[in-house]
């Protein structure tokens, strides 16, 4: 188990966090807080150092692409990381009552949700059931990226990861009050399935260059 930071800023938390991802990337990991010291430890109570709130997609297992253990990430996770009010409400819980100093909204390629909103805006056909209000969710994010002239389909997913971050700021005036007084970063990170990297695609809160598209 490694020694790490007890209150970390939350640039301190990005960084902490983006290590984990590059160990996960480079196939050296190391497994923290994972074992039986830490299950006894975090027993009692949570300390997260972030919030992540992610797509439901499987091969996003954020303990596993982040490489960190228990109490290390509270997890929010939807399809097409969608935002209802139980989401936000679980997200207020992690920043505001569990004092994670990050909020992270984790998309990626090959989103179901994303391609589903967009062949919907193709064909006119949307998915019946539930799945509907999904892709119906996910497609003002679509309709921004070909507003501004982004078409190609990581232009896309990284417009809706950047909605993703200022609805959440929006709406919830908790996460939008602790931004505002430097207790609190909010990141959108774009996650590529086949090399297992995630890269900043937004950053509210924190002083961090976010990449250009390129």
């Amino acid at each position: 188990m490694t020694a790490e930071i007890q209150t970390p800023t939350p640039r301190e938390a990005f960084e902490l966090l983006l290590a984990g991802n590059q160990r996960f990337v480079a196939g050296t990991l190391e497994h923290p807080n994972q074992d039986a010291v830490r299950r006894t430890e975090t027993a009692p109570s949570q300390k997260p150092f972030a919030v992540l709130f992610g797509c439901s997609d499987s091969r996003l297992a954020a303990e596993i692409i982040f490489d960190r253990g228990l109490g290390d990430l509270f997890v929010v996770r939807t399809a097409g990381h969608v935002a209802g009010t139980e989401v936000l409400g679980s997200i207020e819980f992690g920043a505001a009552v569990l004092n994670a100093p990050l909020v992270v909204v984790l998309g990626h390629d090959s989103c179901g949700a994303v391609a589903a909103a967009c062949s919907a805006l193709q064909t006119g056909q949307t998915p019946g059931g539930f799945v509907r209000d999904v892709v119906e969710r996910v497609t003002p994010s679509v309709l921004a990226a070909r507003a501004a002239g982004r078409e190609r389909p990581e232009e896309i997913l990284a417009e809706h990861i950047e909605q993703t971050v200022d609805l959440l700021l929006e709406r919830s005036h908790v996460l939008a009050e602790r931004v505002a007084d430097g207790r609190l970063g909010v990141v959108g990170l774009s996650y590529r399935l086949a090399d297992g990297s995630a890269q900043l695609v937004a950053a509210r809160g924190l002083d961090v260059p976010v990449p250009a598209a390129s």
